[in-house]
């Protein structure tokens, strides 16, 4: 590290870089980290002075950028095809149900997907705070519940545009008196490399359920959903491909059926900063593949749905810790721990969960002329609480190196996707603060949780 030049560093820890979601992201005069917004600038170094630590630094306008991107790229490849059909981004509201995101989601015409009667609240309330226009559709994906299905027809008799897919049989016949769209959800039984379960799927009709239905009435999506953060671009069209072939046959059964959503699964980040494959390319394979499929099996081109999420939301939260203590490691690739003031169970529950790879730098001396391996450890008496890239290790500067007094942070990037929505209380750790950079401006919305907050969910 020594000698290196400030350009050098800032290609050392992966930033300035579109394909390693950083491009925002820049490294000052004095090694620290800041956030570019246009002609605004942000130092993190500073908010977590001002707000402590833990802290969630969330970046709508990263939001707005990503969607925007996507739909042209969608468009464009429409165009460039002479595809018939139109493309419809539908916001899972499970990957981050944060008003600060889905509001602007919202604005920049994205459509919204539930999983919960309690996410469909939600849209209950911006629908009658008239937070979106008619031209919204609602997609209500996951078991239909008593209180999910009154819930769908509410909002239908309200003049939401809203559409439940059935999942299993027995929705089927609940849904039998719903006086509007409906789509249907098949299990398409190709295995893709993801985070998804390999072998048994629980979700989605089987082939041989879905045509012993027959006559479906108002049916007008095909919808599937392949796994999470898949891993090969070619596993999109592999399952489209198959999912097409169902298409095809239920067409002909069903004559209103005219789109095909293709769900979730492109990657976020959890390869640590890693690019996987780039989203031009894929979704070009999807337009192509299907204006090529069309063609040959002669029918109209369906419109397309996707419900990528963590692709979306991701980069546009980091969650800041300080260091708090650091002890010898005797035996392993990294040389000590760095002890934290938060907890990876309490705050990034997928470190545990599904043992994601982060994509981890320093807040402040970035410039560091010596580094060291490091393992991390949370706040919790959990041995499963800490983080150690995979059992490999971070390079992060060396606390002995820090002047009196100064506290050395760090910021996980892309923990904008489901890290929220996990947030649990073990060991009672509080959740954190929530801080919103946007037009210039930081806005604390979370105040940081206290005991009290925490002991009265358990009954103290």
């Amino acid at each position: 590290m020594l000698g290196m030049k400030k350009n050098n560093f800032r290609k050392f820890w992966k930033l300035g870089k579109k394909e390693n979601n950083t491009q925002y992201f820049n490294i000052n005069k004095d090694g620290e980290l800041v956030i570019f917004e246009g002609n605004y600038q942000y130092n993190v170094r500073e908010l977590c002075q001002r707000f402590g630590t833990p802290l969630k630094i969330m970046l709508p306008y990263i939001v707005e950028q990503r969607v925007e991107d996507l739909m042209d790229l969608f468009d464009d490849c429409i165009r460039d095809y002479k595809y018939k059909g139109n493309f419809y981004y539908h916001y899972p509201m499970k990957a981050n149900q944060c008003r600060e995101f889905v509001l602007p989601l919202i604005s920049e015409g994205a459509n919204i997907e539930t999983t919960s009667p309690n996410e469909l609240w939600v849209v209950k309330r911006m629908w009658q705070q008239n937070r979106f226009n008619s031209r919204i559709k609602v997609i209500c994906n996951g078991p239909k519940t008593a209180e999910y299905l009154e819930l769908i027809a509410e909002l239908k008799q309200n003049g939401l545009d809203i559409v439940p897919i059935i999942e299993d049989l027995s929705e089927k016949e609940a849904l039998g008196k719903f006086r509007g769209q409906v789509g249907v959800r098949i299990d398409v039984d190709v295995r893709a490399k993801s985070y998804w379960d390999k072998k048994i799927e629980r979700f989605g009709l089987s082939l041989e359920e879905v045509f012993s239905l027959g006559k479906i009435n108002n049916l007008t999506i095909l919808h599937y959903h392949l796994g999470s953060e898949m891993l090969r671009a070619s596993d999109f069209v592999r399952a489209l491909k198959k999912a097409m072939d169902v298409y095809v046959k239920l067409k002909k059964v069903n004559p209103s059926l005219d789109t095909i959503d293709i769900g979730g699964g492109f990657f976020g980040s959890y390869y640590a900063g890693k690019s996987m494959y780039s989203t031009k390319n894929v979704v070009t394979g999807i337009v192509r593949f299907l204006e090529k499929f069309c063609r040959d099996n002669e029918i109209a081109h369906p419109n397309i749905i996707c419900e990528w999420g963590a692709h979306v939301v991701g980069p546009s939260q980091m969650t800041v810790f300080s260091a708090l203590s650091e002890k010898s490691i005797p035996k392993a690739t990294a040389k000590q721990w760095y002890v934290i003031d938060g907890s990876f169970q309490t705050h990034l529950l997928d470190t545990w969960a599904v043992h994601k790879q982060w994509h981890v730098v320093p807040v402040n001396n970035m410039d560091a002329p010596k580094l060291t391996r490091t393992w991390l450890a949370g706040l919790s008496c959990d041995s499963d609480d800490k983080y150690t890239a995979g059992g490999s290790y971070i390079l992060l500067p060396r606390l002995q190196d820090l002047e009196p007094n100064e506290k050395q942070y760090l910021a996980f990037l892309d923990t904008g996707h489901y890290q929220d929505g996990f947030l649990n209380h073990h060991c009672l750790n509080a959740a954190p603060a929530k801080v919103v950079c946007q037009d210039g401006d930081v806005k604390l919305v979370r105040k940081r949780e206290t005991p009290e907050d925490v002991g009265k969910m358990f009954g103290w």
